[in-house]
């Protein structure tokens, strides 16, 4: 029976309400009374439940999906602003004891190159990174626990953090492991990590099993209960996210809703992130085969009703998506993506060789982080790599209570602009600083707190004659 403070996964993410609530929203897909009344509310910026924004997503009326549009556009207007947070994968290990059907990673695969970096390697991964202009990155390993063991990930964040080249630093590490133990995500805590990231993959208890057929991740319980242990576990921000094309979108998408329901009800805080990633072709793996795939019209239709559904959650869309793809989704919700990446094991001091392939998937995105940010600033958009909330203790609720209030605007502004700034100093290509200065000219008289605003001014000059990170 479906209840979202229970702390059983097959309670708080309830199959049979999930299905009543796909039901209901294909019964009232075309319910104008029933539409508007959502936006209408959906307006206040608390968001909306689970079975309210399947309504709109099944919503066939043209007119009404424009309306969806637009409000999600105001809506992350209000939160975020038009930043968009910048980060990096980072790749430690591909070996993995699991059988992920639609993981190129799966043991049962021989074709591809098992890697795992060394700390003098990863070492040279974070200097490349940080030559690059990066300051956030998200490390990613497969499950195995010979090869990557916790105290293997906790080394390799206190290398990231340890280094400092030239003007560069990793200030912030997001960490994409396998569910563990309560104790486990205590060490991450302890090793200052920023948000602990898990996706779900697909919250169909019947199809994960399936798509899961060997190995720990199999038990879909501990998997989907894992953000209950890590948040007792003291890590305040939590990142979910399914795998769109594995299972019906519309489940998946319902599921999703309900697990942010759940942390809200159960944990005080929901997700500090939303992913929403499909399906890439990758070594061993062929999406054809995957007969659940979505179309680029459904997946922008997703992005905008969670970003309505859930305002203030930060929303990620990676490499995964074309050029053209993310800059449609930018414009209705997202409020960060990767660049420059590499989903190889390394990649970023060497590239790797053709017939080495130790990658997860492809990128389709495959243009430089400056490229990236010469874009963004061309769409008139702030690239930021800010990591000022995280390192000034602004996590879990406290960050929640300044996004909801919208307050946080008047941290997030001035230090997406300053770190834009250290990025044009130290990283940027030519054409990019001209737009980038152009970009920080306009935005300034946008802080609206004067205080701030002329804090901003004085520490806008202090980096252009060398000095580093400062922040609100």
């Amino acid at each position: 029976m479906y209840n979202c403070k229970s702390k059983n996964a097959t309670e708080f993410i309830d199959d049979q309400e999930i299905l009543d609530t796909i039901a209901f929203a294909q019964k009232n897909k075309s319910n104008r009374e029933l539409i508007d009344s959502l936006l209408e509310r959906a307006k206040d910026c608390k968001g909306l439940t689970h079975r309210e924004a399947a309504v709109l997503l099944e919503c066939d009326l043209e007119d009404e999906n424009e309306k969806m549009m637009s409000l999600a556009k105001e809506i992350k207007q209000k939160f975020y602003g038009n930043r968009i947070v910048m980060f990096a994968p980072l790749y430690l290990s591909n070996y993995c004891i699991n059988g992920c059907v639609y993981c190129p990673y799966h043991h049962g695969n021989k074709n591809i190159s098992r890697k795992k970096l060394s700390q003098e390697e990863i070492a040279r991964e974070v200097i490349a990174l940080q030559d690059l202009g990066h300051k956030r990155l998200a490390l990613e390993t497969g499950e195995d626990p010979i090869n990557n063991p916790i105290d293997y990930v906790l080394e390799s964040i206190k290398t990231i953090y340890s280094i400092k080249h030239k003007n560069g630093a990793i200030r912030r590490v997001n960490v994409n492991i396998a569910a563990t133990t309560v104790e486990n995500y205590r060490k991450l805590k302890d090793a200052g990590i920023g948000t602990y990231i898990l996706f779900q993959e697909t919250y169909n208890k019947q199809s994960y099993e399936e798509l899961h057929p060997t190995g720990p991740k199999h038990d879909y319980a501990y998997h989907t209960e894992a953000m209950d242990r890590a948040m007792e576990g003291g890590i305040d921000d939590v990142g979910v996210g399914v795998l769109f094309g594995l299972n019906m979108y519309r489940y998946d998408f319902i599921g999703l809703l309900m697990h942010a329901e759940h942390l809200e009800a159960t944990m005080g805080v929901g997700p500090h992130t939303i992913s929403v990633p499909r399906i890439r072709p990758a070594d061993d793996i062929n999406p054809e085969d995957f007969t659940d795939a979505i179309s680029d019209d459904i997946f922008a239709k997703i992005v905008t009703v969670i970003r309505i559904a859930v305002p203030y959650t930060g929303m990620i869309v990676s490499t995964r998506e074309s050029k053209k793809t993310r800059e449609r989704v930018l414009q209705l919700g997202i409020s960060q993506i990767s660049g420059g990446s590499c989903t190889s094991v390394g990649g970023y001091d060497e590239p790797e060789a053709e017939d080495d392939n130790s990658a997860q998937f492809d990128v389709n995105d495959t243009r430089t982080l400056d490229e990236i940010v010469n874009w963004l600033l061309g769409m008139g958009f702030i690239p930021s790599f800010c990591t000022a909330c995280y390192r000034e203790g602004r996590t879990g609720d406290r960050f929640m209570k300044l996004v909801k209030s919208g307050q946080i605007a008047n941290c997030c502004q001035p230090n997406a602009l300053m770190t834009l700034k250290e990025y044009l100093e130290d990283y940027a290509s030519a054409d990019t600083k001209i737009k980038g200065e152009a970009v920080i000219t306009k935005e300034i008289p946008h802080i609206t707190n004067e205080k701030v605003r002329a804090i901003a001014m004085e520490h806008l000059v202090e980096l252009k004659d060398g000095k580093r990170d400062f922040r609100f």
